[in-house]
């Protein structure tokens, strides 16, 4: 069964003080974070969103063609953020690439996390994505994800 972007809306909720996992796949699920600079572009557009207001990042992982974003909504809709971040990353990958166009499929899949304890365990599975995809055998070798659970020094 093929999912179209209106049909990933459909009882779609928002609420406020509710953690979501949200997933979003690039146009035609080019590898276009597999360039360093395209990731790292990606990273400081998530770590800008979470400075916006509206969501708390708790983890994320940037795979070569689509990324995964643990937040902790705050005001607003899931909308808000996934459209801002999904606009000003296309907007500073294409520049950076000299391209221009769209970047990223229309919609994202979100998934409400309801119990405390599932947050730790939606978490180990964002971050663990490089892992499972073969891309590296320790998840501390992969340079695209965090987590707020980590202590950084």
């Amino acid at each position: 069964m093929r999912f179209h972007g209106r049909d990933l809306r459909k009882g779609r909720i928002s609420l406020p003080n509710q953690a979501y996992l949200l997933t979003s796949v690039t146009l035609n699920r080019e590898p276009i974070f597999g360039h360093w600079l395209a990731a790292s572009t990606l990273a400081r557009e998530i770590h800008l969103a979470g400075q916006a207001g509206m969501v708390d990042t708790l983890a994320w992982v940037i795979m070569p063609d689509h990324m995964h974003w643990l937040v902790l909504l705050k005001a607003g809709s899931l909308r808000q953020p996934m459209q801002q971040l999904k606009s000003r990353s296309a907007i500073a990958v294409n520049k950076i690439a000299g391209t221009h166009g769209p970047l990223w499929q229309k919609g994202y899949h979100d998934h409400a996390i309801r119990h405390e304890k599932d947050l730790r365990a939606a978490a180990r599975y964002v971050v663990a994505n490089p892992l499972r995809a073969g891309l590296v055998k320790q998840i501390g070798s992969y340079p695209f994800w965090d987590a707020v659970w980590l202590q950084h020094r």
